[in-house]
């Protein structure tokens, strides 16, 4: 895949995410599993990319005066340690079971929000 595609991608996982608030995770990880990439592989890359698109939101949306920053350092710190274990954990999922696990928790959460 050239830089130019990924770069687009990127651009638009960025508006996804500012816009919805969802990370992109739940735009990169599919992509790089259609990509042929390994669940640990997807994943990991795709905090990458979260942790640059993260950033550039939060300088957006704190601009604009939309970040309760101590409700977000609270919720970074216990993250921290959910992400140690998370990637401790996916390194016991095969890829094809994750992409199961992955495809229920976006479905649950679309009928969720569907529903709400």
């Amino acid at each position: 895949m050239s830089w130019l595609t990924l770069f687009t991608i990127g651009a638009g996982t960025g508006i996804g995410a500012s816009f919805t608030g969802l990370g992109g995770g739940f735009l990169v990880v599919p992509l790089l599993l259609l990509l042929g990439y390994s669940a640990q592989r997807a994943v990991g890359t795709s905090f990458m990319a979260i942790l640059i698109i993260s950033a550039s939101a939060l300088f957006a949306h704190g601009r604009l005066d939309n970040v309760d920053f101590k409700t977000g350092v609270v919720l970074g710190l216990g993250g921290i340690l959910g992400t140690q274990i998370g990637a401790q954990l996916l390194e016991q999922v095969s890829t094809a079971h994750f992409r199961r696990i992955f495809a229920f928790v976006l479905v649950a959460l679309a009928a969720y929000l569907f529903f709400k």
